[in-house]
């Protein structure tokens, strides 16, 4: 089939990509914010006929971030759609990424026409464009050329990655060469990058040489000769960066050298250890938002600092002030050599020179160093040439509950009154619930005390989309620079799966936190795809929607399962039931964090947490709601994301299918049941939520209500949940024709007749006649009724697409 061919047959985008992918043979290939790349070439796919230069603007968007990250980019750009194609080599467009006058966009799907104009003159001429009908040979051609030349915009080594640079060298070349001493690593280091590969450009190092026997490396040191064990790294290596560095930065750079020594990751591992190629990501990060000469434009305070290794990749530590609480700390980061040039200071960011009016007064303590007091001073009034000030941080993640309770997340114990620091209790008053979190402690200060300062902070996404923490954003005004989220099993000692942010702000900005995109990483540094972390102030959430029933006086025994009791009696609920109410769905909190674990539906009350009676009246509410929350796979990028009202028209095909998934669900829990003891008595539970009569399942005694039959009575049904019924019917059919041995009945309460979902499937796999019982079948439907849901969860406005 030729292209031509497989574009007409394409109905998505990815079908697009595919065809392309296909047609040209691509080797190498990944997929993620830029839809086609490989090493020689990236490409901008469309599924509709999309302008060239539009297509280009957004391509130009990720080249410019991967660049400005010191990250490979490729030698030509492409970008294709249904009808046509069009190709450009990258160098053509490098003076537009470094041009001060565009504004580029945060994220390459805000590229609009206006971008487009503003690179039109630059690049119109340079590309070549090939209408797929008619040129498609010429296209394949021309592409296929471009890949085997295999050319590659490589990244420059200057002062500000000089450190970076070095640490990866070791990695990649350094261990290769046998060298016996560390402190040769430098030498020859300097060695590799003042060299071209065929000349030196400068008179290396005293002692050290490179030569080349054939095209392999031979390093020269004195009398020691040093050759590759294997020369794939450092062909790797020299595949991303350029050399030898501009003549400009050379002697700079020979100056550095004996600040070099390889890092030994072990020494700076503290409490909030973030790991060194996350720190690596964070600096290319800072490089592509503020600029290739942000080290030594920006003084640095890391007010948290631990034993340092945030600091640990800066290349122009005069600039650099590190305070931190533990005395040890201080005295292991000015042991460490490479912190020469750094200041380093004990200081308690949190209770240190803070009066008891919320004020800040350096005189309290003395401890804040002369050099930053000054310069603090300066960038407050904007004196001339005074140098920015950036807080990069990654601060301890505790939260306090409402009894002061601190709820650790990075290992330790717990710790008293984590609230209760003296900047809490005095400076924080308009904050609301954010004194409980002391990351944004450390946020509010630095916005108090630096109110014209970049901060670039690792932290959780909380202070951005938590409802609760909505006083703080009404107060804490910043405008959103740029960043990344990573996987939180990247940092030791946090437990769950949520993303970590690092995201810098200017916080001289008059902004109220609005939506934020950032790209994201696996746990190795990756890049995985793009994520959107919304303010959901003005939007309505879920657990709004469905009014609240009042209690009656009606007792009943509290659950924590499908037939078990409750056993707590600390902070006990459940206890009493609604008038009317058929069931209890528990939805306790309103993200992912607990769609899963907290989504349920018990014939009683639960013994915690929070949800609502069902009653016949808002049945299909509850039903949706428990459908909504469940339909999608929670994963560590959406863990925060809110479940919101739906902003669509709701059908009733919709409200039907939702209402099968549910009743069929693994954590549908109701159940009939009898002699539960609880509080000295018996207690029994009554099952509303069988969708059959006797007759059609062959129940051997009377269901106790035929609740769900008639509210289910002229009902139209979906294919897919027709069929998730029908297979269904088989399951319980088989239910009632067992006679169960004492062990299951005994176990699961089997004592009546209206056995609920979770007693029959349990029964039924504990039984385990899979000649007769055969739950494959059903599973296909189900999942099948799943698939036809989850899209819409997302087309009805349940969740931000």
């Amino acid at each position: 089939m030729s292209l031509l061919q497989a574009l007409a047959s394409a109905k998505t985008e990815e079908d697009v990509k595919d065809a392309y992918i296909k047609a040209l043979g691509l080797k190498n290939v990944s997929k993620g914010l830029v839809d086609i790349q490989t090493p020689e070439i990236w490409f901008e796919a469309k599924e509709a006929a999309t302008p060239p230069l539009l297509m280009f603007a957004q391509l130009l968007v990720y080249v410019r971030a991967a660049r400005r990250r010191g990250e490979p980019i490729p030698g030509f750009l492409g970008v294709i759609d249904r009808e046509k194609a069009a190709l450009m080599a990258t160098e053509h467009a490098l003076p537009l990424l470094e041009d001060d006058d565009i504004i580029w966009p945060k994220s390459g799907s805000a590229a609009d026409k206006a971008l487009a104009a503003q690179i039109a003159p630059v690049i119109e001429g340079h590309f070549v464009l090939y209408p797929i009908n008619g040129y498609e040979a010429e296209f394949i051609k021309a592409t296929k050329d471009v890949i085997r030349q295999g050319r590659i915009i490589r990244t420059p080594i200057t002062p500000d990655n000089l450190r970076q640079v070095f640490d990866k060298w070791v990695t990649m070349v350094g261990v290769e060469l046998g060298v016996t001493g560390q402190v040769d690593y430098a030498i020859l280091f300097f060695a590799d990058i003042m060299h071209d590969g065929h000349n030196e450009a400068m008179q290396g190092p005293a002692g050290a040489r490179l030569l080349f026997s054939g095209d392999k490396p031979v390093f020269i040191v004195g009398n020691q000769q040093y050759e590759l064990a294997s020369d794939r790294g450092y062909r790797n290596f020299w595949n991303i960066y350029h050399r030898p560095p501009e003549e400009k930065h050379r002697h700079y750079l020979l100056q550095r050298r004996d600040s070099l020594l390889p890092m030994d990751e072990q020494k700076f591992k503290g409490a909030f250890y973030t790991p060194f190629h996350i720190v690596d990501k964070a600096y290319d990060q800072l490089t592509a938002t503020l600029g290739a000469d942000w080290q030594d434009r920006y003084i640095v305070w890391d007010n948290c600092a631990g034993v340092g290794n945030l600091e640990a990749k800066h290349s122009n530590l005069r600039n650099v002030f590190m305070s931190t609480l533990d005395k040890e700390d201080v005295t292991i980061m000015r042991g460490n050599p490479a912190f020469a040039g750094a200041e380093i200071f004990q200081y308690d960011y949190l209770n240190d020179d803070v009066t008891d009016f919320g004020e800040i007064d350096y005189s309290l303590t003395g401890k804040v160093p002369l050099a930053l007091r000054q310069a603090i001073a300066d960038a407050k009034v904007g004196k001339e040439g005074a140098k920015p000030i950036l807080v990069l941080i990654n601060p301890p993640y505790a939260e306090a509950t409402s009894g002061g309770l601190a709820v650790p997340i990075v290992g330790g114990k717990n710790k008293l009154g984590v609230a209760n620091t003296q900047f809490a209790r005095t400076a924080m008053d308009q904050y609301g619930k954010a004194t409980n979190e002391l990351f944004m402690q450390f946020i509010a200060r630095a916005y108090k005390e630096l109110p014209t300062a970049k901060l670039a902070i690792f932290s959780k996404v909380k202070y951005i989309s938590t409802p609760t923490l909505n006083d703080f954003r009404n107060v804490w005004r910043a405008e959103y620079l740029g960043g990344f989220a990573v996987h939180s099993r990247t940092f030791e000692g946090l437990k769950g799966d949520f993303p970590i942010s690092f995201f810098i702000w200017d916080t001289g900005g008059t902004q109220v936190i609005d939506n934020v995109t950032a790209v994201a990483l696996d746990k190795d540094g990756n890049l995985v795809g793009e994520k959107a972390f919304l303010n959901y102030d003005s939007l309505k959430l879920l657990t709004d929607w469905v009014a609240r029933q009042p209690l009656n006086r009606q007792a009943v025994i509290p659950l924590k399962g499908a037939i078990d009791p409750a056993t707590s009696s600390a902070d006990l609920r459940g206890t009493r039931w609604s008038e009317g109410a058929i069931a209890w769905l528990n939805c306790a909190g309103n993200d992912f964090q607990n769609a899963v674990a907290k989504t349920f539906l018990l014939s009683s009350g639960y013994s915690s947490a929070r949800g609502f009676f069902v009653t016949p009246e808002n049945l299909w509410q509850a039903a949706i709601v428990f459908s909504v929350r469940r339909l999608i796979k929670p994963t560590w990028l959406n863990d925060r994301d809110q479940f919101l009202q739906p902003s669509e028209p709701l059908t009733e095909a919709f409200k039907s299918d939702c209402l099968i998934w549910m009743l069929f669900n693994n954590s549908n829990l109701t159940a009939g049941a009898d002699g539960l003891r609880w509080n000295d008595r018996d207690w029994s539970l009554i099952n509303h939520f069988i969708p059959f009569t006797e007759a059609e399942v062959g129940a051997k005694a009377r269901f106790a209500s035929e609740f769900m039959v008639r509210y289910m009575a002229g009902m139209a049904f979906s294919p897919e949940a027709q069929a998730v019924l029908d297979e269904g019917r088989k399951l319980w059919t088989r239910f009632h024709a067992i006679d169960f041995p004492h062990k299951i009945r005994d176990e699961l309460k089997l004592n009546r007749a209206d056995a609920g979902w979770y007693q029959i499937r349990k029964a039924l796999e504990q039984y385990g006649d899979t000649e007769l019982t055969d739950f494959d079948p059903f599973k296909t439907a189900y999942a099948t009724l799943g698939n036809s849901l989850r899209p819409m969860v997302f087309k009805l406005g349940f969740l931000p697409s």
